[in-house]
């Protein structure tokens, strides 16, 4: 198996001009290691970023070229899983950053928290709270950012896109495949921004940051055609939106599973009656330049033309 490790030079754009990591076939699986969302530099809860000389956020393994990957396909990400490879995990609460603290986008007049960092002890599969040790709850790995590189333009590791990016999604978790649209020879794949454990919404601006290792494989698909980010599971098809405003962002992940339903079969306007019925939505993140958020529906309503094929 192949293993990927960039030993600090990592990217912190998705970009098609970046070097190379590493050349992988379809169906080859990787190991990859990814660090975390401050490059490794915060270890104590006296670390602060503001103190430290940051050469950026979301350090991103790759890019990992795929053979045989073209413009117009969909590039399939299998998710065999996700390893926790330190036993902590950070967080932070910064001023001018996070769901409920003032931004440059939204202006307020309240007195920001100070800035400060909190550590998570992680034992097995329990993550024990910095303050109250007392409370704990179980670890739910999943990969923050994931991508295909756009055609032209650098985009910031900081931010989701129509091909991923800084999505924040616990549904990109081992078990699932995430379905990238592909813009570049190669598709150019980025992940890294490993949480432990986040709510919806990420909502103070960091889940539980930690280090991982990944194992991979990919598909290229050339019947799937793709707009923004999908997520299979065993039992949900599920579509992903960024954008500001929030609705805009669910506006656009309705808008792209009902593409996906039909081509299981569903006319669209029937599609649109059963999502109004049975569909679901979650809230991936609410602190990023754009906001994401995910549709889902199950497979059991989904499947009923596939099913009903002799």
């Amino acid at each position: 198996m192949k293993s990927i490790r960039q030993d600090g030079n990592y990217s912190y754009l998705f970009t098609r001009y970046a070097p190379v990591a590493a050349t992988v076939d379809p169906g080859e699986m990787i190991e990859l290691y990814t660090e975390d969302c401050f490059s490794g530099l915060v270890k104590e809860e006296t670390d602060l970023p503001s103190r430290l000389s940051f050469p950026g956020l979301n350090p991103q393994t790759g890019p990992i070229y795929i053979n045989g990957a073209e413009p117009g396909d969909t590039l399939a990400v299998y998710i065999h899983s996700i390893e926790l490879t330190r036993d902590y995990g950070l967080s932070r609460i910064s001023p001018l950053f996070g769901g409920l603290q003032s931004t440059d986008f939204t202006a307020m007049l309240h007195q920001p928290f100070e800035d400060r960092i909190f550590k998570y002890i992680i034992n097995g599969n329990r993550i024990y709270h910095p303050i109250h040790p007392e409370l704990a709850f179980d670890a739910a790995p999943f990969m923050g950012t994931i991508a295909t590189a756009p055609q032209l333009e650098a985009i910031s590791a900081l931010k989701p896109f129509n091909q991923g990016g800084n999505m924040d999604v616990p549904d990109v978790k081992a078990g699932n495949t995430v379905y990238l649209p592909v813009a570049v020879e190669g598709a150019c794949f980025f992940t890294g921004d490993c949480h432990a454990r986040q709510g919806d919404g990420e909502l103070c601006g960091t889940a539980v940051e930690v280090t991982c290792k990944v194992t991979l494989s990919f598909g290229i698909i050339k019947t799937m055609k793709t707009s923004w980010p999908r997520i299979e599971s065993g039992t949900h098809y599920m579509a992903v939106g960024s954008a500001r405003p929030l609705e805009d962002a669910a506006r656009i992940a309705w808008r792209e599973l009902i593409a996906w339903m039909e081509e299981l079969g569903w006319d669209k306007i029937h599609a649109y009656q059963m999502l109004t019925q049975v569909g679901e939505m979650t809230l991936g993140n609410m602190v990023d330049p754009d906001y994401s958020m995910v549709a889902k529906i199950e497979k059991r309503y989904a499947d009923y033309f596939i099913s009903k094929k002799p």
